[in-house]
């Protein structure tokens, strides 16, 4: 393999931990092409980089405004109801969401066509709170990353990141909660769907499909053989012909609840299964503590009634049990509620933490993600998306 030297340029996987005030939150980034001369990266890790043999993991920790702009009192700015164009927005603004700064109105250095987002950080009958920080400004930051590969043999120009605040891009931080209060995903109409429909009827005709590519599955299922561990009894909840559990892992059971009972017999996982609907009963057809852990997969955005859900897969979970919630940035737009479609990436992990939170059922909660990996070659939309389908995980203990 090629040494890597500064003047040379490699894919580099970053991962970014940090804590809130009632989570613990991983973000991991592949990045492509990361030059070490010319992008900005702390001076220890850049060294350390350079020195470690490729895939050894480096790591730093960055105090508060060191990762990203520390953060400032002068960036809260209070605005009167009147100055945000909800009419453009097509909603109405609300407590904790984030939104695009053209939407604002009489506000100086911000124009129609500016996309970066502020936070409705607090709302009254008049005004709001309007905070311009980064989402992750004032938190301390701990840094890793290692060399993943693509070593280039010989010297170039460019590079993919500039800094680590352009590794962090937008989105880390969303998932939080403003001032600790709740966010407000809540709104009446949210849970609402443009098929209202009977999901029985949708889910009929089996779908023998994946719904991410297969790059994204591998990280889903390595999510999993993190979290279950070996001889657990698991409930895979919204279940089809795929658990994404890892193959070696062995467990004791598998047990399937899902919408179509062809899929669900042709899921090679499970040791038996059961056809619900939950958006008809969210009552689980369990006793009591019977599951060691509960995963759900690339579907919670289809729950019309998602606090009921999470309240009984409390019940049916033993105690320590560990419920665990993955998704992307796919699904059925017909069967999707509207706070999900509508939601930044980010917020939806948001979204599903005040899920975790407001069932009051579940503690330790922490929060994954993964962007950036290339798009599996034979994948059907390689021509199309260089990236991989993100994964986006949150998943909290029985309390």
């Amino acid at each position: 393999m090629t040494q890597l030297k500064s003047e040379l340029a490699a894919s580099v996987e970053f991962q970014v931990k940090w804590n809130s005030d009632h989570a613990a939150h991983e973000e991991n980034f592949y990045v492509d092409r990361v030059h070490f001369w010319r992008d900005l990266l702390p001076a220890k890790m850049k060294a350390a980089l350079l020195e470690s043999p490729p895939g050894a993991w480096t790591h730093t920790q960055l105090k508060a405004g060191q990762g990203v702009d520390a953060y400032s009192s002068r960036l809260v700015k209070a605005l009167k109801l009147a100055q945000v164009d909800e009419k453009s927005l097509g909603r109405a603004v609300r407590g904790g969401r984030f939104y695009p700064r053209g939407v604002l109105k009489d506000v100086g250095g911000i124009f129609p066509q500016n996309r970066a987002p502020f936070r409705v950080s607090t709302m009254n009958g008049h005004g709001l709170t309007a905070d311009f920080n980064h989402p992750l400004a004032g938190r301390e930051l701990t840094l890793k990353a290692r060399v993943a590969g693509n070593i280039s043999n010989k010297e170039g120009r460019g590079g993919s990141c500039l800094a680590v605040e352009d590794i962090l891009g937008v989105g880390p931080g969303m998932q939080a909660r403003a001032n600790g209060c709740p966010t407000d995903f809540f709104y009446p109409g949210a849970f609402e769907r443009e098929d209202p429909a009977r999901d029985t009827a949708f889910y009929q005709q089996p779908r023998m499909v994946n719904h991410i590519d297969t790059r994204a599955m591998e990280v889903v299922s390595g999510l999993y053989g993190r979290v279950l561990k070996k001889g657990m009894d698991v409930l895979d909840l919204m279940a089809s012909w795929n658990s994404h559990i890892p193959g070696e892992l062995e467990l004791k059971s598998v047990h399937g609840l899902g919408m179509n009972q062809e899929e669900l017999e042709n899921n090679p996982r499970l040791s038996g299964f059961t056809v619900q609907d939950l958006n008809e009963s969210a009552r689980l057809p369990y006793e009591d503590n019977s599951f060691d852990a509960v995963i759900c997969t690339v579907s919670v955005e289809y729950l019309t009634h998602p606090l009921a859900v999470f309240q009984d897969v409390a019940r049916v979970l033993r105690p320590g049990g560990v419920f665990v919630v993955t998704f992307s940035n796919r699904w059925f737009p017909p069967k999707a509620v509207d706070v999900w479609k509508e939601a930044h990436d980010f917020e939806r992990m948001g979204l599903v933490t005040e899920y975790f939170l407001q069932s009051e059922a579940f503690k330790e909660l922490q929060t994954y993600s993964m962007q950036g990996l290339p798009r599996p070659d034979d994948d059907k939309y390689a021509d199309e998306l260089y990236c991989s389908d993100p994964v986006f995980g949150v998943w909290g203990v029985k309390a």
